[in-house]
């Protein structure tokens, strides 16, 4: 049913890429879009960078150019893209053990766990049995010493289970251990990412950003949110010793990157759920490993392993926490079967509500779109789907 609310939409689109546009209106008029924007690059070049909308829904105030929103778990996309820097400069090697990096890691049953497992949830240890707050997390020599107890729920290498929050605290930490400058890895990505490429784009969201540049998060209805999860996944995220509730919505949870007062939480770390930005950023960032990776000194010989295909751990890639077949490689997500987009050789991560950033390389993509209402679906946002299909029925002769 179409909404009888007009809606303006800003930007501009490419010759060619005008029914990403269509679509994007769409998504306002049918869709129950609020506010969001979604912008791609194709080749190092900008072809869709278009915005809309209601940036606070209380407030009615409009979506602008330069609004920022909190994009979830497509932060693990932006963590992923700083370890992949440490591996261009010869810092980090995939393959290596994390003890060899982290001494102190090697207890509990994480001796022989490699980089590579760590950063394709394959390590066991997507929650805490130790206490973790927001003073845990602010403080990262106590949250490391935390971070090397924690015992594996089961044999590392054997079973894949989303590490929905912890993951980006282990990568954080085996940042600051092989950085020579020791920098978090918020500092990290703003110095060495965000910052070269001129873009708006957080994992540190400092005070200096007014809230009136960020969009307050809507949530989809409790009936939306019912009918759109699997009921097994319902069910599980409402038992307190289920795997996803252990990872995603206690100690901390993944509430500890809002704030009532400043919309989202300042000057602290949540690498895997934390980032905030702008969809022209986002894009612009995987534009850069979806081509040479020139701006960012990046060796071809790591943007050959991101490309690679995920390599399954013993179980094969079903996911103890997410229910389903999902596939993770380097820190980034893969294409597969609950989420397939862009050319086998993609790699990016997509957000809770709908977000979604990523690097096609066989295509030269760099892609993203963020919104402020929460999509009552785990994957596959109809309105993201619907800017996406667009794009890639723009691109000339897209390979898979």
């Amino acid at each position: 049913m179409r909404s009888s609310r007009r809606v303006e939409i800003e930007g501009d689109v490419s010759e060619g890429f005008e029914a990403v546009r269509t679509a994007f209106a769409d998504n306002f008029a049918r869709r129950h879009e609020l506010g969001g924007a979604c912008c791609v690059y194709v080749r190092g070049e900008k072809v869709v960078d278009l915005w809309g909308g209601v940036r606070n829904k209380s407030t009615g105030e409009p979506w602008q150019e330069d609004t920022m929103v909190l994009i979830w778990s497509a932060t693990k996309g932006l963590a992923a893209m700083t370890l992949a820097v440490a591996n261009s400069r010869g810092w980090l090697d995939y393959e290596q053990r994390v003890c060899t990096y982290w001494p102190e890691f090697a207890q509990q049953g994480k001796e022989t766990i490699t980089v590579r497992q760590l950063l394709a949830h394959q390590a066991g240890l997507f929650a805490f049995d130790e206490p973790v707050d927001r003073s845990v997390v602010a403080d990262l020599d106590r949250l490391a010493a935390v971070l090397a107890r924690q015992k594996p729920s089961w044999e590392p290498g054997t079973r894949q289970a989303y590490h929905a929050l912890t993951l980006g605290f282990y990568e954080g930490e085996l940042l600051r251990r092989v950085d020579p400058q020791h920098r978090s890895l918020g500092r990290f990505f703003q110095d060495e990412i965000a910052t070269p490429l001129g873009v708006g784009l957080y994992i540190r969201l400092p005070d200096s950003i007014p809230n009136s540049r960020l969009a307050p998060l809507a949530n989809p209805s409790p009936l939306a949110r019912l009918l759109g999860f699997p009921i097994r996944m319902t069910f599980a995220a409402l038992n307190p010793r289920s795997n996803i509730y252990r990872a995603l919505i206690t100690n901390p949870g993944a509430a500890i990157c809002q704030d009532e007062q400043r919309v989202y939480a300042r000057d602290l770390e949540v690498p895997s759920g934390g980032g905030v930005g702008t969809a022209r950023a986002i894009a612009r960032a995987y534009s850069v490993f979806a081509t040479d990776g020139r701006d960012l000194q990046l060796r071809p010989a790591t943007l050959q392993a991101l490309s690679a295909p995920a390599i399954p751990p013993a179980h094969g890639f079903y996911d103890e926490c997410l229910m389903g077949e999902l596939r993770f490689s380097l820190g980034f997500m893969k294409p597969g079967p609950l989420l397939p987009f862009g050319s086998d050789a993609s790699f990016g991560s997509p957000g809770a509500g709908g977000s979604l950033g990523f690097a096609d390389p066989r295509n030269g993509v760099g892609y993203a779109y963020v919104t402020s209402q929460m999509g009552p679906t785990l994957t596959m946002d109809p309105r993201e789907v619907a800017l996406r299909k667009a794009v890639y029925a723009a691109i000339p002769s897209p390979a898979r």
